[in-house]
């Protein structure tokens, strides 16, 4: 099955593609996706579609150097829970591994790999994409954000000794030495960049000494395990796509890049169907939305993905035997029926 990476890799991929007076939405189409996979945060979309999509945009704008600008546009907050607990780390080193630990909550298909030796300090990052899939773009947005991120930790001034791409060079690379700088090697071996081992105990400029003690207790509270199997990559696409309206076996078959049948099967082999799943999901979200006082009924029923506020009610009462209303006035007393 194809592996995933959450939306927040293509940040700014809109506004890069409209300013150069492009439609986006025929190249999202071109690789399967459309605009709401990009429009509701945090979602699952395959790696393959997003690293097929900055190729096909790249040669759309006439810009071929579409990754780096990407890279230009992004913000440690693109990180997500990890540019939070990353308050909580003393010096580069401990982002960097903070990073590289937690990276699955990202993306399943990118993995970042730190290691030292004669004190040089060599970042990896390796990229599980389909064999016929061109990754220069999506390589070289992914490092040059890592090396933004970076500046912000340590300090614009910082800058790798050598910034290494397996891909061979464009034909045009001017905007590659603003942002990554003048020291890039493309043919390499591996994608990633290397600098002075000392520079890893450069202090980390986001240290907040009061946060330090809660920083992995929070990343941990908050960051998703790593699915482990198929089943569970089924599991948190429904739980993704609920919101959007979106959520179908068709549609969950085709993030994974497989078709329906091999979703029926794997389901059945755990003697399930993909609407029993969907079922069982919303009843264990309802169960925390309803207790939740902020939230409204009608968004609750927007989450849970049903359009109106009297088909969730229907649903609700035949499940838990009350209304949503009754439900949370006893705060989750009400027993849910057989």
């Amino acid at each position: 099955m194809t592996m995933l990476v959450r939306n927040a890799a293509l940040t700014g991929y809109l506004d890069l593609v409209r300013s150069r007076k492009v439609d986006p939405l025929p190249l999202l189409r071109s690789v399967g996706l459309q605009a709401a996979d990009l429009a509701v945060p945090n979602q699952w979309i395959a790696i393959d579609a997003a690293a097929q999509l900055l190729e096909r945009s790249a040669v759309a704008t006439g810009l071929e150097d579409f990754g780096i600008r990407l890279a230009e546009s992004r913000k440690v907050t693109n990180l997500g829970p990890i540019s939070v607990a990353a308050q909580g780390e003393a010096d580069l080193r401990g982002v960097l591994m903070l990073l590289g630990q937690y990276q699955h909550i990202r993306s399943e298909a990118i993995s970042i790999r730190i290691s030292e030796a004669e004190d040089l300090a060599k970042v990896r990052i390796d990229f599980n994409l389909g064999p016929d899939v061109n990754s220069t773009h999506f390589s070289e947005m992914t490092v040059g954000a890592l090396i933004r991120l970076i500046k912000f930790v340590v300090g614009n001034q910082w800058n790798p000794a050598h910034i290494c791409f397996t891909h061979d060079a464009p034909a045009t690379r001017t905007r590659h030495p603003k942002i990554l700088g003048k020291s890039v090697q493309f043919g390499d071996n591996f994608n990633g960049f290397v600098f002075p081992a000392s520079d890893l105990d450069l202090p980390n400029r986001l240290f907040d000494t009061l946060f330090q003690s809660f920083a992995k207790e929070y990343i941990d509270t908050i960051a998703s395990p790593r699915p482990v199997d198929d089943l569970d990559r089924v599991r948190e696409l429904i739980e993704t796509t609920l919101p959007t309206g979106r959520c179908s076996l068709q549609h969950v078959a085709k993030t994974l890049g497989v078709n329906r049948v091999t979703v029926y099967r794997l389901l059945a082999r755990s003697n399930t169907s993909f609407s029993e799943m969907v079922n069982s999901i919303r009843v264990e979200l309802a169960q925390r939305y309803v207790t939740q006082q902020t939230r409204s009924l009608t968004d609750i029923a927007g989450l849970l993905g049903f359009s109106e506020l009297s088909a969730f009610s229907r649903w609700f009462r035949n499940e838990f035997g009350s209304s949503p209303t009754v439900w949370r006035a006893g705060r989750g007393n009400g027993s849910r029926s057989a």
